[in-house]
């Protein structure tokens, strides 16, 4: 399997942070509408990629211009992965809070909000880590010519 295209790292660390205060602000007021904002923002990073996302944009835009190059990259197949479990959680809480299931809603926010401050904290991204390790344990097909 080929890898995806490669990314800045600083990018997906810039978009965890901004989550992760969207995320807090939804559990400490409820609005569920930011919540669901939140949810199409990992819907476009997971669905039809990094570079049109809405937090990639803002770092392009605001952010790289003033940091030094780096040569580092990272592939982008795990952070997609990583983007398509955000959005599964935010799905869940968003429907939980609209639902008047709210108890749902704040669970399913709250593990969403760890993983996002995990990126944003301490750059471990949770959502990666599980893509390696099921890529890791999936049978892998020979191709023969």
């Amino acid at each position: 399997m080929a890898a995806g295209p490669a990314v800045d790292p600083r990018g997906p660390r810039f978009a965890a942070a901004v989550t992760t205060v969207v995320l807090a602000v939804v559990l400490v007021t409820g609005w569920w509408p930011l919540l669901a904002a939140q949810t199409v923002v990992f819907a476009i990073g997971a669905f039809i990629g990094l570079r049109p996302a809405p937090y990639s944009v803002l770092y392009r835009a605001l952010v790289a211009p003033r940091l030094a190059p780096t040569s580092e990259r990272e592939d982008a197949a795990p952070l997609r992965f990583a983007q398509t479990v955000g959005f599964v959680f935010a799905l869940v809480g968003t429907l939980g809070y609209a639902g008047g299931v709210t108890a749902l809603g704040v669970v399913a926010t709250a593990f969403a909000l760890f993983a996002a401050f995990l990126n944003a904290a301490f750059n471990f991204c949770l959502g990666c880590e599980v893509y390696l390790l099921a890529r890791r344990f999936t049978p892998r097909t020979e191709h023969t010519s």
